[in-house]
C-alpha cells in the first residue's frame, strides 16, 4: 500500500468541520497578506513570505489563491466594498451637504483607524503606483466611493454653502488628506485619526486666517 505523504496543511480534508477550518485558514492568510502588503507593498511581498508567516507550504496557499494578484484583489474588493457601505450609511444620516462632506471624511477616518492595513494596501494600488493592476470591480468601487464625496461637494456648491470651485479638484484635495494620513500619522500618537481629520476639515472649511488677523 502506498504511503500517504501529503502534509496536513497541503490540502483540505472533507467534512463540515474542515470547511470551517479552511475558511479560518483563508481569513488568516488574508490578514497576514494585508499586513505585509501594507508594510512592504505589492512588489515587496511574495507568496513565500505569506506562506512562511502562516506556517504553511506554498502548495497550501495556492489552494486558496492561485496567485498573488488574486489574493491582493480579494483583499481590496472586500475592503472597498465595506468602506463604501460604511461611509454611505454614515452620510445617509446627515441632512445638509456640508454635513455630508464632513461625515464622509470622519467616517472614512473611523474606517481607516480600524482597518489601517486594508486602507494602506488599497491606497498603494490606486494612488501610489504599485504594479498590481486593479480590476473592473475594484475600480467601480473606488469610483463609487469618490463619487459620494464629489456629489456632496457639488451639492454644497450648488446650495452656496461652499464657494464656487471645481468640485472634482475640491474632492481630490479632501481625498489627499485621507490618503496621505497613514504615511505620517501614528495610531499611538497624541491625536486619533478622527481628531486629525477633524482639524483638517476645520482648516479647509474655515481657512487658516484668524477672523481679525494681527498685522
Amino acid at each position: 500500500m502506498q504511503k500517504n505523504t501529503t502534509k496536513p496543511s497541503d490540502a483540505p480534508e472533507e467534512g463540515s468541520s474542515t470547511r470551517m477550518r479552511v475558511e479560518d485558514r483563508k481569513e488568516q492568510l488574508i490578514e497576514i497578506a494585508m499586513r505585509l502588503f501594507a508594510t512592504k507593498g505589492f512588489d515587496g511581498t511574495s507568496l513565500r513570505d505569506i506562506a512562511e508567516e502562516a506556517q504553511i507550504t506554498k502548495a497550501a496557499l495556492y489552494y486558496h489563491f492561485p496567485n498573488k494578484d488574486a489574493l491582493y484583489e480579494s483583499i481590496l474588493v472586500d475592503g472597498m466594498r465595506t468602506l463604501v457601505n460604511y461611509v454611505s450609511a454614515a452620510m445617509g444620516k446627515v441632512a445638509t451637504p456640508e454635513g455630508k462632506v464632513r461625515e464622509f471624511m470622519l467616517s472614512s477616518a473611523d474606517y481607516m483607524e480600524r482597518n489601517r492595513d486594508s486602507w494602506i494596501a488599497g491606497s498603494n494600488m490606486f494612488w501610489f503606483g504599485d504594479n498590481a493592476k486593479p480590476r473592473p470591480e475594484n475600480l467601480a468601487l473606488r469610483d463609487e466611493y469618490e463619487k459620494l464625496l464629489r456629489d456632496a461637494v457639488k451639492q454644497a456648491i450648488d446650495s452656496q454653502v461652499f464657494q464656487k470651485v471645481d468640485p472634482t479638484i475640491a474632492s481630490r484635495m479632501l481625498l489627499a488628506v485621507l490618503n496621505q494620513l497613514p504615511r505620517w500619522h501614528s495610531p499611538t500618537g497624541r491625536l486619533s485619526t478622527r481628531q486629525v481629520v477633524q482639524q483638517y476639515i476645520d482648516m479647509i472649511f474655515q481657512g487658516l486666517l484668524a477672523s481679525n488677523p494681527a498685522r
